[in-house]
């Protein structure tokens, strides 16, 4: 059904990645002090993941696992809409953990994990893909790129004395 949408109406992946990219900074400066409801939003995000990526597709796929590589494109409906999937929970993560860079190395493995499950769990009708793992991580870094800058401008919000 998502995927039908996205296909419809392709703007809205390009929409979205926009979106996160222009409200995630300030978003995530309001959430930063918010444990409680960021815990919670990144379960959300968490369930998310593993619904859209870990339920059975009900398709009998001839290839299961394919190299590839493709350039970033926003008109590519799919592989926009595998690094959005990540962009919010790898935000949401470094923003509670206060930090990014090992969020983000993180949902890297995480991704090459979900394509190792859909590889090997063959009744899900899944394909592995190394672009799916690529955007995941593309997604993973435009969201610790996000937590990163909100991090920042809340600390630059600080009284200097609560910096010390």
């Amino acid at each position: 059904m998502i995927t039908t949408i996205l296909v419809e109406h392709p703007w809205l992946t390009t929409a979205g990645l926009g979106l996160l990219v222009v409200a995630g900074p300030p978003l995530g400066v309001l959430l930063v002090r918010r444990r409680r409801t960021t815990q919670v939003l990144l379960a959300a995000s968490l369930v998310a993941i593993a619904l859209l990526t870990l339920t059975p597709s009900g398709s009998d796929l001839g290839v299961r696992c394919v190299a590839e590589w493709s350039w970033p494109a926003l008109g590519r409906v799919e592989l926009i809409a595998n690094a959005i999937l990540f962009v919010p929970a790898v935000a949401l993560a470094s923003l509670l953990t206060r930090r990014p860079v090992p969020t983000l190395l993180g949902a890297s493995a995480s991704s090459v994990l979900i394509e190792g499950v859909q590889a090997l769990v063959t009744p899900l009708g899944r394909s592995c893909s190394t672009n799916d793992w690529l955007y995941n991580t593309l997604g993973a870094l435009l969201g610790a790129a996000v937590a990163a800058l909100a991090l920042h401008l809340d600390r630059r919000g600080e009284p200097a004395a609560a910096r010390e």
